[in-house]
């Protein structure tokens, strides 16, 4: 059996029979804001600590982390980080449309531990994070822990339709100002209160985008290697963000809250 992979459904809605080691609770309601307060576009400030990935062959993913909502996950991905954990290792699931996955040692989505050895830590889910396009979040086996596997949202196309079969087949609801922004940016919206958002690409989704268009191999395993070349934590520098919706155009996600 396959740990620590999420899975889309086989078709939009269609079942909620999910590949093995995936955990998606259909039957779970996604929490509403209280406030409206969507957390996903905010950018850094100057000098905050962010995430870099160089990825071989495309380039640096600059990603935003939420230690004020997630605590312990940003901990985790930090100290993996700070330990040279990532370095090297391969993206080894990619699914079009949907997200690119990594941080497992073994390459196989079967690895991973967290950052003090152990065999992880209980997910803490933010109501103010979901799966939009360029959300990073863990990735779980049927323990529900967080280790050290974590994807990219890539994502799809959200429209009217989507939410409304969301609530009739699942009882899925999500406020408006939430429906509001996966129109615009996309994302992956079935994914919400199933898995720890922690972070988001606030630079460099392009390559995402290109690395979703990778020849795979019947496990979504690229045939050519998609490589981690290094990962750090820097201080950011305090450059102008351009946010990106899931077809690499750049939008303003904030003009819409």
């Amino acid at each position: 059996m396959r740990k620590h992979r999420i899975s889309r459904p086989i078709c939009l809605l269609a079942s909620c029979v999910l590949a093995a080691g995936c955990m998606i609770g259909c039957d779970q309601k996604t929490p509403q804001l209280e406030d409206e307060k969507i957390l996903n576009f905010t950018a850094p400030a100057k000098d905050e600590e962010i995430v870099v990935l160089t990825i071989k062959d495309y380039g640096e993913v600059k990603i935003k982390l939420f230690p004020e909502e997630c605590e312990k996950g940003v901990e985790n991905f930090k100290k993996l980080v700070e330990k040279g954990f990532y370095d090297e290792l391969i993206f080894h699931r990619v699914v079009n449309d949907f997200v690119i996955q990594g941080g497992d040692p073994k390459g196989n989505g079967t690895g991973g531990e967290d950052a003090w050895g152990g065999n992880g830590f209980a997910q803490t889910i933010s109501p103010n994070l979901q799966h939009y396009t360029g959300a990073v979040a863990y990735a779980i086996g049927p323990d529900k822990l967080n280790k050290s596997q974590f994807y990219i949202v890539t994502g799809e196309a959200i429209s009217d339709d989507y939410f409304k079969q969301m609530s009739a087949t699942y009882g899925k609801t999500f406020s408006e100002q939430v429906q509001k922004m996966y129109k615009l940016m996309g994302g992956q919206p079935f994914l919400d209160n199933g898995y720890e958002v922690f972070g988001q690409v606030f630079d460099g989704l392009e390559h995402c985008l290109a690395i979703q268009e990778v020849e795979v191999n019947s496990n979504d395993k690229p045939k050519s290697p998609v490589v981690i070349e290094k990962a750090e934590i820097v201080k950011y520098d305090g450059a102008a963000v351009e946010w990106m919706d899931l077809n690499g155009n750049v939008v303003d996600p904030n003009a819409s809250q």
